[in-house]
């Protein structure tokens, strides 16, 4: 039996750099910066002081305000990009089959706001003060479950919690789910808010994340020689996945097609990549190898490119690993030089970001990248994007614990 084809949408999106499809595109092709200094708490006694915030949301857009009050801000993220996913994607909810309609999204930590200030209350106030609605706010699940309650999605409903490979394992679990048949219509990516004193104060204390206190707007700077560790970035990522005749039936626009999922696990170390990065190698040959084509076909590849030392040098490494000479022929860049790292939501950025440079032909930028490494000598696409016929776009997510996923768009073609 042939396999079924899975075509894209709809889009939605809520970043540091912009909210809807198109303003976070044009954020993209212009190389915009939304690393700035910490306004949510005050972080003024932390070694790392600045982060990736969403500034334009409104929760009541997209919700009811009384309802929004019950949802951690991750799962607010994730509902309203899915509301923005289905209407980009002209769907008609009340035509749709809910039984194969499904959700697919990815979240690292969940509500963990929640978790903190709950917490908070009751050290201060006593159990009693604890909120009903603790559990079900702080759940990791509950992201998946509000949108498909939203939706009205009865489908199959499922969440991964892989760490920074969470959006892109749903993106890829959405995938196989239509492509065997147990649903025609899935929502998909991940969604984090864990800008908070406790996130925060863990990630300065393993020394994951850059200190430029004094000059915020460069730290992030994937593949640069001065790299010294990630920003934190916030939001939601979510497409509307389809089965081709599907989607044809119903004379849906086609963003692009995804026809190849790979993952792997390096069974190496809780926060360091594998040496060489040969876990990711893995998981970019299994994405290639399920796609059916050759790895000279591949024209962009979105890095997870994390601006820390480890990951960009193995990154490299696994790249060259997997294309041999035609890495040099490759556009690699980093959406995170702009938008931070969302954590388990960054898959579902990048993907977005992979989907749209098929359709566009256009590569965004790594910005802030100033002095070359000389280890690292690929095309990272430096400080200005640039038109580029991009018929295959690789997308790249390497998770603390060893998880590595990776899924390849195409152009679509009838």
């Amino acid at each position: 039996m042939s396999k079924r084809r899975v075509v894209i949408t709809g889009i939605g999106v809520i970043s540091p750099i912009g909210t809807g499809r198109e303003s976070f595109w044009n954020a993209l092709r212009e190389g915009k910066n939304g690393v700035d200094k910490i306004t949510r708490f005050d972080a003024s006694g932390y070694k790392t002081q600045f982060a990736a915030e969403v500034k334009d949301f409104d929760a009541s857009q997209y919700m009811d305000k009384k309802e929004a009050k019950r949802m951690d801000r991750f799962t607010r993220y994730a509902v309203a990009a899915s509301k923005m996913a289905a209407e980009d994607a002209q769907m008609n909810l009340s035509e749709i089959d809910q039984e194969r309609f499904g959700v697919a999204l990815g979240s690292g930590v969940g509500g963990i706001e929640t978790l903190e200030n709950e917490h908070e209350k009751l050290r201060q106030k006593g159990p009693k003060r604890v909120s009903p609605f603790f559990i079900p706010m702080m759940i990791s699940n509950m992201g998946a479950g509000r949108i498909s309650i939203e939706l009205g999605a009865k489908g199959p409903t499922v969440t991964a919690v892989s760490a920074c490979a969470s959006a892109t394992n749903s993106i890829g679990d959405a995938f196989r789910i239509i492509e065997r048949g147990d649903a025609d219509v899935m929502c998909t990516g991940g969604a984090e808010a864990s800008i908070t004193p406790l996130s925060i104060a863990g990630f300065c204390n393993m020394k994951a994340m850059s200190t430029r206190n004094d000059n915020p707007k460069t730290a992030s700077r994937p593949f640069d020689k001065d790299r010294d560790g990630f920003a934190m970035g916030e939001g939601a990522g979510i497409l509307i996945m389809e089965e081709l005749e599907h989607a044809k039936k119903r004379g849906a626009k086609i963003y692009g097609e995804i026809v190849g999922y790979g993952m792997s696990s390096d069974a190496y170390h809780i926060t360091s990549p594998a040496e060489g990065g040969e876990g990711a190698a893995r998981s970019m040959m299994n994405a290639i190898k399920d796609a059916g084509i050759k790895p000279e076909a591949v024209d962009y590849v979105n890095a997870h490119g994390t601006s820390t030392p480890y990951n960009d040098k193995f990154e490299t490494m696994a790249i060259k690993t997997v294309f041999g000479d035609h890495a040099y022929k490759l556009s690699v860049s980093s959406t995170k030089s702009m938008t931070g790292h969302l954590l388990g939501a960054a898959g579902s950025i990048e993907a977005i970001a992979c989907l749209l440079a098929v359709k566009e032909d256009f590569v965004h930028a790594t910005i802030n990248y100033t002095t070359p490494d000389p280890e690292l000598d690929l095309d990272y696409v430096p400080n200005e994007g640039k038109s580029k016929e991009v018929n295959y776009a690789l997308s790249n997510s390497l998770g603390f614990g060893g998880h590595n996923a990776t899924v390849l768009f195409k152009k679509y073609t009838d």
